[in-house]
């Protein structure tokens, strides 16, 4: 899940160690977002910065919220064409789980992953929630350590 650090960082979250995801409006993410189960672990990405990058880990608490800022005609992620009675826009709710000691930057994923392996490196994608196979989640994981 990725997120720009001077919108929503993963320090952020340690602060206030649960949140809503809101604000995604690409339909592909949403349906991401709607196949997450509770206890589902996710990597934080910071996107946008300089590198970019994997820089922790949540947990998924709770899912099928429905995506308040939908309806906030003065948040930046108003949707005025999402009806009341059948929203649009669902998410989940996110628990802090880690800060790795160092960002797992995307030059280092292009260098181990390819684009089938690992949607994140593929060449102009931009959803901000992808998912990613078991074994793939667990090299990424085991690279953290290092």
């Amino acid at each position: 899940m990725k997120s720009e650090p001077n919108v929503y960082s993963i320090e952020d979250l340690a602060r206030q160690p649960e949140e809503i995801w809101d604000g995604v409006r690409n339909y592909q993410a949403r349906n991401f977002l709607r196949e997450m189960q509770i206890g589902d672990r996710a990597f934080f990405y910071h996107s946008n910065t300089k590198p970019p990058g994997i820089v922790g880990l949540m947990t998924i608490l709770e899912t099928d919220i429905v995506d308040p800022s939908q309806f906030d005609p003065s948040h930046k992620y108003y949707d005025p064409k999402s009806p009341a009675d059948n929203p649009r826009w669902r998410t989940v709710k996110v628990g802090y789980g880690e800060t790795f000691a160092h960002t797992l930057t995307l030059d280092q994923l292009k260098a181990t992953f390819s684009p089938e392996e690992l949607l994140v490196v593929k060449r102009g994608n931009r959803l901000s929630v992808m998912p990613i196979a078991t074994p793939i989640a667990e090299q990424i994981l085991a690279m953290t350590q290092s």
